[in-house]
């Protein structure tokens, strides 16, 4: 028999950012766990719920027990079963104990080895009375919580303190204990709106007995779809500033969402509004209203609340006293920071420790400075006002806003800056050199910003790398993945010019040379082209393509995605495959030669194959070089295909590896000469299967 299968949890309140990953890897781990005790039919289906107070799954067709099997026990090898006249040994007679079964119950199976005897067995499926409260328990410890907690006199430990245990068959209780509570079928509505006790009568009937009698929506991902439907509802043509992030921790904050809209004095309007947003969100989980025109910020904003009333104005009134007052604080520090210019606090970072080995903030400030008038001479840029804006780029960090929030780190820079008089090349440089700060954002556009952008993410690499504190696995404290994967993306997406080795040892040479380890630029470079692997795949481009471009070590990154796509148009060529394979066999011969690279002497070549590909080779190698230099690649790569009869040729006609010495180098002179040729855009011997 199947039915659906309930099982409930229900606790304190649960951590809120943590809450939507723990209701989803509650209700897969139970499921897997089920399935392979075999409880489950192919048709079963999960359904997970989670509210502030439960973790919580619907399993549908879930058996009662599981189906009998037939199982196959290997025993020991004939030899060492029988004795010489026949007869059981020990090891035989302790094989036969262990399973309850007479010697004369086995059969014998071959194989390698020899005879063994076989013990078949008919085992009892599983009951789902027996094992259910054990696989609820393992699920449960199988959470992803990083702390847990004791709560009482037992030994029971687990995110929160857990009061109430519903495990339901249908509309049968399954027996059992679990978190040293007994199951039953009586959970709990909200905590005021409702009835307070509720008895589950089936499975099937749970989330639909919460929502109409309890006041609690027990589906996360339907209350989080609710409350973004209110707050567009109640936003009235405004925008609400809805994240992922506070949706969901909202989300996790309530059973039954109910939103109310407040309003604060436009007076803190002056305040810039990152400040106001940043403190409404972060602090107190509303929702800002924006000008869906403009997006500036309202003096409006969205209450997410766990209470239903006829009249909110107390509710209301209550939040917006709160807001008042955090506001109030943000336009304080505002106010005070304005007193004091930014580059007045640059000499104080001398007191602020950036990394006890590698100085202080302001010994890193005078490091991106030059590297950023250096990068910014480079792209033709004004290298005055990129050595300015880095100059000024960490002040902020001695802000008293950053210091309340320091999300706004570059934010409060910019904003500051404006207000000292700053040109704006230089106020928005200290905003964008934090740019991209996460996968997918915006990056820095202009030139100034970006000199100081690709001057601080530089220093940063090689400073950290140059202490011996590389990323290990999936340790990256100092976020040194980010920042190169944000070197990459600028070269690549803004197309600029700049060499990274070059780069790279810039950065290095800003240092006092005893500071740093020797092998520091090759070590970030290398780094840097395996984050670039990824960056690439992860933009659709197939593994050997990446690796034929990338394992030549490219230091312009602003080519390496012409040069990829050059290679798929080239391996769309029927001459392609063979090619490539033919590359590939050049090389596997070059690695086993002893013989120094030289120019092919034509006096030295007897066979007409090795004549006609020498001949082919000159003749395209000029070509093949005005179109590189040109940034053609694709052509270039196409034009290659010409080689193909010849190359076909020379490896049907011609042995490479004679027994003369001269005529050996020779050849093997030419094969290399063909081959600078062949992957001067890119190593085609990796598209060979």
């Amino acid at each position: 028999m199947t039915e659906t299968l309930l099982v409930e949890i229900l606790t304190e309140e649960l951590p809120p950012k943590a809450l939507r990953v723990l209701g989803a890897a509650f209700a897969d781990g139970l499921t897997r766990r089920l399935g392979a005790l075999d409880l489950l039919e192919p048709e079963s289906r999960p359904t997970g719920y989670a509210t502030p107070r439960r973790l919580a799954v619907t399993i549908s067709r879930v058996r009662e027990k599981g189906p009998d099997k037939k199982v196959e026990v290997k025993g020991p090898y004939v030899t060492t079963a029988l004795d010489r006249s026949g007869k059981p040994t020990p090891a035989l007679e302790g094989f036969c104990r262990k399973h309850g079964i007479d010697p004369t119950a086995l059969v014998r199976a071959a194989d390698a080895k020899g005879e063994y005897f076989v013990c078949r067995l008919s085992e009892r499926g599983n009951s789902l009375e027996a094992v259910l409260a054990q696989a609820v328990e393992e699920a449960l410890r199988d959470l992803p919580v990083p702390k847990m907690m004791r709560w009482g006199a037992g030994e029971e430990e687990f995110v929160r303190p857990v009061h109430g245990v519903v495990l339901l068959h249908g509309a049968r209780v399954v027996e059992g204990t679990v978190m040293g509570l007994p199951s039953g079928r009586v959970t709990r509505g909200h905590r005021f709106l409702g009835e307070g006790v509720l008895e589950i009568p089936h499975a099937e009937a749970y989330a639909e007995r919460l929502a109409a009698r309890g006041y609690v929506v027990a589906s996360f991902d339907e209350r989080r779809s609710r409350i973004e439907a209110l707050l567009k509802a109640a936003a009235d043509g405004l925008n609400p500033d809805m994240d992922d992030a506070l949706l969901d921790e909202v989300t996790a904050l309530v059973e039954y969402p109910v939103v109310y809209v407040g309003n604060f004095d436009p007076a803190f309007l002056a305040v810039p509004q990152e400040c106001l947003i940043l403190s409404m969100k972060q602090h107190q989980k509303y929702f800002p209203l924006l000008d869906p025109g403009t997006g500036r910020l309202q003096p409006r904003f969205l209450i997410v609340s766990n209470l239903q009333v006829d009249d909110a104005s107390e509710i209301v009134h209550g939040n917006e006293r709160v807001l008042r007052a955090r506001l109030a604080d943000a336009k304080f520090f505002y106010d005070q920071d304005r007193r004091i210019r930014l580059d007045a606090r640059v000499p104080r970072l001398a007191d602020v420790v950036y990394h006890n080995r590698l100085g202080s903030q302001l010994e890193r400030v005078l490091r991106i400075q030059k590297l950023a008038g250096m990068i910014a001479a480079q792209l033709h840029a004004d290298h005055r006002l990129a050595e300015r804006a880095a100059y000024l780029s960490k002040a902020d960090l001695l802000t008293d806003m950053v210091g309340e929030f320091p999300e706004l780190q570059g934010i409060m820079g910019m904003h500051y800056a404006r207000h000292d008089g700053e040109p704006e090349a230089v106020a928005r440089a200290i905003e964008a050199h934090y740019h991209p700060r996460f996968a997918n954002d915006t990056l820095p556009e202009d030139d100034v910003s970006i000199a100081v952008a690709l001057a601080d993410k530089l220093d940063t690499l090689v400073g950290i790398f140059g202490i011996g504190l590389a990323p290990t696995g999936d340790k990256d404290p100092y976020a040194l993945r980010r920042h190169a994967l944000g070197v990459l993306r600028i070269l690549i997406e803004r197309s600029l010019p700049l060499d990274l080795k070059h780069l790279l040892a810039a950065a290095h040479g800003q240092f006092p040379p005893e500071r740093l380890a020797s092998s520091v630029v090759a070590d970030v470079f290398e780094f840097m082209l395996e984050r670039l692997r990824h960056y690439l795949r992860g933009q659709g481009y197939g593994a050997d393509e990446v690796e034929a471009v990338v394992s030549q070590q490219p230091s312009r990154i602003d080519r390496v995605v012409p040069r990829i796509q050059a290679v798929q148009a080239f391996r769309r060529l029927p001459e392609a495959e063979s090619l490539a394979a033919a590359n590939k066999r050049i090389q596997n011969i070059l690695k086993k030669a002893d013989a120094e690279a030289a120019q092919p002497n034509p006096s030295l070549m007897q066979e007409p194959a090795e004549k006609q590909l020498h001949q082919a080779t000159g003749e395209l190698m000029p070509r093949v070089r005005s179109l590189i230099e040109n940034g053609d690649y694709t052509q270039a790569l196409c034009t290659l295909a010409q080689v193909k009869p010849h190359v076909d040729a020379f490896f049907d006609q011609v042995l490479v590896m004679t027994e003369e010495p001269l005529i050996r180098a020779n050849r093997l002179a030419l094969l290399r000469h063909l081959a600078s040729m062949m992957n001067q855009v890119a190593d085609i011997s990796k598209l060979a299967s």
